[in-house]
C-alpha cells in the first residue's frame, strides 16, 4: 500500500523523505526519460520502463536515444547513482511504485485513427500490479475523454481498484518544443487535470517539488487533454501557413527564408520554416478529429492544415523529379543520397523524422537511395533500418541526387566545390532544410531546388 494519495507538504519537502519513494515511468522515449530525470533530480527512485527491450539496453549502456548532451550526461549521472533503473518489467515496477507515469505514445492505424493498444496494453500490466494508494498520472498524448474511460476503465479492471477512491488518477500537460526536453520540462508551466479534489491536489504537491515551474490547474482531465491537443494543432496550423507561404514562394519566385527573417525582425512571432512535419504532430490533430467527428463539431481550419502538411512529403517528391528532370534523369535508377534522418537540427533523434517515409517513397518509385548523417554511427543507422553508406564519400560518390533534410551545422559545413567531383554529373541538389546557398549551389554545378526557393 502506498500512502502518495494522502500526501502532505511535510512527507515530500526534504530530499530524505523523497528518496524514500519510488516513480515508474512508463515508456523511455524523450518525454518519458525527461519526466524521469526530473523526479531522479528531486531524489525521487524512479524506474524506468519499456516495453522494447533494444530501447532498456541502450540506456543501460549509458546510449540515451536523444542528441542533447547535457541531457544524456544527466540520465547517465542519475543511472550511475542509482536514482534510475531501467526493465521491461511493467507489472513489477508498479507494485513497487508510489507513482505510475504513463508516457507511452499513440500511434494511427491505415485510417489515420488513433490507435491506443499500446497504452492500453501497458495500463493492463501496470493495473495488476497498482498499489492501493498510489497515484496515477497520464503523460501520454490521449484524444479527450480517453483517459477516463478507456484507460482509468483497463486500470479499474485489472487491479480491482477504484479511480478517485483507492487510487489517483491525474492527467499531466507539459509542453517541450526547444532543443533540449529536460530543460523545457524544468522550466514550462505543467497543466494538470484530475479525477478529483483529492487527485488534483495530491500530484500538484508532486510537481511543486520537482519543478519551480508554475502549475496551472484545470477542471478536469478531459480539458487538460484537450489543452495538449490544441497546442499540437496550433503548431500544425502555424507550420502549414509557411509551407503554404513557402509553396507560394517557389512559384512567385521569391525566397521564403528571406521572407522569415524579416518578418521576424518585425511584430511577427517566430513564422517557422517550412517543414514536413513529423508523426508526432501529425498524431495529435487526428485525435482530434475523431473527437470532433463523435461529437458531431466541424474542424475546417486544422483540417486544411493537416491536409496542407501531409501533402509536403509528395511535394518533396515533385522537387526531386523536376530537378533530375532539368539534369535529364528520371528518379526511377537515379541514385539519391540523403543527408540527414534526425527529426530536428543538431540533435540524434528519429522520434518525429520524417525521413524514413521519404526514403520509402523514392524507393517505391524505382530509386537507388542511401543515407548518411553526421551525427549517427554507420552501426546506428543500420539498425535504424536504413541503407546507409560507411563514409561521407561514399554517399556522395556516383549520386545523381543529394536531399538535404535537416540543418545541421555539420552538414552545412559540406564543401561543395569538393563533393561535385565524386557525384555523377550532371547532378541535383534538393534542400529542404536551407542547407545551401542556391547561388553557391549552382555555381558548383549543381541544379538546384529548395523549399521555399523561388
Amino acid at each position: 500500500m502506498s500512502a502518495a494519495m494522502t500526501w502532505k507538504e511535510t512527507d515530500i519537502d526534504t530530499i530524505e523523505k523523497r528518496g524514500k519513494n519510488t516513480v515508474s515511468v512508463i515508456g523511455c522515449g524523450r518525454t518519458g526519460l525527461s519526466t524521469a530525470c526530473l523526479f531522479a533530480s528531486a531524489n525521487f527512485r524512479v524506474i524506468g520502463v519499456d516495453s522494447n527491450q533494444y530501447i532498456i539496453n541502450l540506456i543501460k549502456k549509458g546510449k540515451i536515444p536523444s542528441g542533447d548532451p547535457k541531457f544524456a550526461e544527466l540520465t547517465k549521472k542519475h543511472l550511475k547513482e542509482g536514482r534510475i533503473a531501467v526493465t521491461n518489467q511493467t507489472r513489477e515496477a508498479a507494485s513497487k511504485s508510489d507513482i505510475v507515469i504513463f508516457a507511452v505514445p499513440p500511434f494511427l492505424d491505415q485510417k489515420k485513427k488513433p490507435d491506443y493498444s499500446n497504452i492500453e496494453k501497458a495500463c493492463k500490466e501496470a493495473g495488476i500490479g497498482l498499489l492501493s494508494g498510489s497515484l496515477v498520472i497520464v503523460e501520454s498524448t490521449v484524444g479527450p475523454g480517453v483517459t477516463e474511460t478507456l484507460l482509468k476503465e483497463t486500470l479499474e479492471k485489472s487491479s480491482g481498484l477504484r479511480a478517485g477512491i483507492d487510487f489517483g488518477l491525474a492527467y499531466i500537460f507539459m509542453s517541450a518544443s526547444s532543443h533540449s526536453m529536460f530543460q523545457d520540462f524544468s522550466a514550462c508551466p505543467k497543466v494538470i487535470g484530475a479525477i478529483n479534489e483529492k487527485s488534483l491536489n495530491a500530484v500538484s504537491l508532486v510537481f511543486k517539488w520537482i519543478s519551480n515551474a508554475e502549475t496551472i490547474k484545470v477542471s478536469n482531465i478531459k480539458t487538460a487533454e484537450a489543452i495538449s491537443l490544441f497546442e499540437n494543432v496550433y503548431r500544425d496550423v502555424n507550420q502549414a501557413l509557411a509551407n503554404e507561404l513557402a509553396l507560394f514562394s517557389e512559384k512567385a519566385g521569391i525566397d521564403f527564408f528571406e521572407s522569415q527573417k524579416a518578418l521576424n525582425s518585425q511584430h511577427f512571432s517566430d513564422v517557422p520554416v517550412p517543414d514536413i512535419v513529423g508523426w508526432y504532430f501529425s498524431t495529435a490533430p487526428h485525435m482530434l478529429f475523431e473527437e470532433a467527428e463523435n461529437i458531431n463539431a466541424e474542424l475546417h481550419l486544422s483540417t486544411l492544415a493537416r491536409k496542407i502538411n501531409a501533402e509536403m512529403l509528395s511535394h518533396t517528391l515533385r522537387l526531386t523529379r523536376d530537378v533530375l528532370r532539368s539534369c535529364g534523369k528520371t528518379v526511377r535508377r537515379a541514385r539519391i543520397s540523403v543527408f540527414g534522418v534526425s527529426s530536428r537540427p543538431d540533435i540524434r533523434e528519429t522520434d518525429q523524422s520524417f525521413v524514413k517515409h521519404l526514403v520509402t517513397t523514392l524507393n517505391r518509385n524505382g530509386a537507388r537511395v542511401s543515407v548518411y548523417d553526421p551525427l549517427f554511427s554507420y552501426k546506428q543507422l543500420l539498425e535504424l533500418d536504413y541503407p546507409v553508406q560507411k563514409t561521407l564519400r561514399k554517399a556522395v560518390e556516383g549520386a545523381d541526387c543529394l536531399i538535404l533534410t535537416v540543418g545541421h551545422d555539420r552538414l552545412k559545413g559540406l564543401r561543395l566545390n569538393r563533393i561535385k567531383f565524386f557525384v555523377r554529373k550532371p547532378a541535383a541538389i534538393v534542400d529542404l532544410a536551407h542547407v545551401f546557398n542556391p547561388s553557391d549551389a549552382r555555381k558548383e554545378g549543381f541544379a538546384y531546388r529548395g523549399l521555399g526557393r523561388g
